[in-house]
């Protein structure tokens, strides 16, 4: 329950954060969601009962949600065209950090007392949730919500910040050009110019979590305990998966733009495929000497694939497949249904692992991934070097509307 709360609390907040951010700027709403991260952490050590630390983890869960949803969709907003699929695979990469930074934290607590030890890993967390809060003091607002309201002197000095002068004024003039556009809602999400991005934003928020990341991760301390491992040891072997996870996010960031988006996403898919079906047959074997070893070989290649491809550019491309007019809905909207499979997918595996086997398990997370592949190859287009602007357009032509027809009426005008 106290894994699964935050979750919950993860599909609120990405429910709710995207609306809010539109009103308010992407600015107010990271240094918001800082509190709430602070204060959902602080909570979860300091509980005096059960009921206490749920309610702290849903809150914690909020922040986290939310967080996922308004990141992206800054990062998209401020860098580069030509930049933008590296600058927002960034995120992607502090979340590894921080997935590994918990794993080595989680050993370094655990000879305490199992009574006070929870509670420091819980709490450490106040520590970035603070450094989160301070930095987002620092922050430019994004350009494109400023522009939105009219504020072109103010966008205009942070796309300097950001850009030489002639781009940063041929990129303003871009958006001053556009028409005006109806800041919309989850009616609007559903409209015919939109229906592609949300397909695709939906779809890939789906097939990363039923790729299996979380299963695989679940089932290696089983394979690290199986080859003669203890506790400890095992604890340790998660700490090496956290850093190859890390060294490979890296990486991506570094090659982001060398490829277009929808190449990465069917490399990854055919490479995660692949090795899952080792990890079939591999596990069809008792996991002792050599065979252990390649399992867990077999398990660094699916989430070499995973961390390089499906892991960052899941959240690349939405935070920058969606129009400026529900730009915060409809990542808020697939965020929530990447936290409501991830939530799926956590409760069915204990239940799909009391009926089946590891290697059944397995071969449908490859069959998935198989799938996933054919889905990025017939929706998905590719986003690569194109201004926000450029996507946008390419939305009408796939819808085909004309441009001042793209926003449903019975919104309230804003600028873009």
């Amino acid at each position: 329950m106290v894994v699964s709360s935050v979750l919950l609390g993860a599909m609120i907040g990405a429910m709710s954060i995207g609306p809010l951010s539109d009103k308010f700027g992407r600015k107010k709403m990271v240094m918001f969601a800082a509190l709430i991260f602070l204060i959902g952490s602080l909570g979860s050590a300091f509980s005096p009962e059960f009921i206490t630390l749920v309610l702290s983890r849903i809150v914690l869960g909020i922040a986290v949600g939310g967080a996922s949803a308004l990141v992206p969709t800054y990062l998209a907003e401020v860098a580069p065209a030509k930049m933008r699929g590296s600058l927002t695979s960034l995120n992607q990469l502090m979340v590894m950090s921080g997935i590994l930074m918990a794993y080595i934290i989680n050993y370094a607590f655990s000879g305490m007392a199992h009574t006070v030890s929870w509670r420091w890993m819980l709490g450490f967390a106040a520590i970035p949730s603070a450094i989160l809060f301070i930095g987002g003091v620092f922050l430019p607002e994004s350009p494109r919500y400023l522009g939105r309201i009219k504020k072109f002197d103010e966008a205009l000095a942070v796309l300097n910040m950001l850009r030489e002068p002639a781009e940063a004024q041929a990129e303003l003039q871009e958006m001053k050009d556009a028409d005006e556009v109806e800041l919309g809602g989850f009616k609007e999400l559903f409209s015919k110019f939109v229906r592609p991005a949300l397909v695709i934003g939906v779809g890939l928020a789906i097939f990363q979590q039923f790729m299996g990341i979380n299963t695989v991760l679940y089932y290696a301390p089983t394979i690290f305990k199986a080859i003669g491992m203890g506790d400890s040891a095992s604890l340790m072997g998660t700490v090496g998966l956290g850093t190859v996870n890390v060294i490979i996010t890296a990486w991506a960031v570094r090659v982001m733009e060398t490829r277009g988006r929808k190449e990465w996403l069917l490399i990854g898919g055919v490479g995660m495929a692949v090795s899952l079906v080792a990890l079939a047959i591999l596990t069809n074997f008792a996991a002792t000497g050599i065979m252990s070893y390649v399992t867990i070989v077999a398990m660094a290649f699916y989430l070499i694939f995973f961390c390089a491809t499906w892991g960052p550019i899941m959240w690349t491309m939405i935070g920058e497949v969606f129009p400026l007019a529900v730009r915060g809905v409809g990542v808020g909207f697939s965020s929530l249904v990447n936290w409501g499979a991830n939530l799926l997918v956590s409760l069915m595996f204990p239940v799909l692992l009391q009926h089946f086997s590891m290697p059944i398990i397995f071969g449908v997370f490859a069959v998935m991934c198989a799938l996933a592949s054919f889905f990025v190859k017939r929706y998905v287009f590719e986003t690569r070097g194109r201004s926000l602007e450029e996507i946008e357009a390419t939305l009408r032509d796939r819808a085909n509307v004309a441009e001042d027809d793209s926003v449903v009426a019975g919104t309230t005008p804003i600028a873009h």
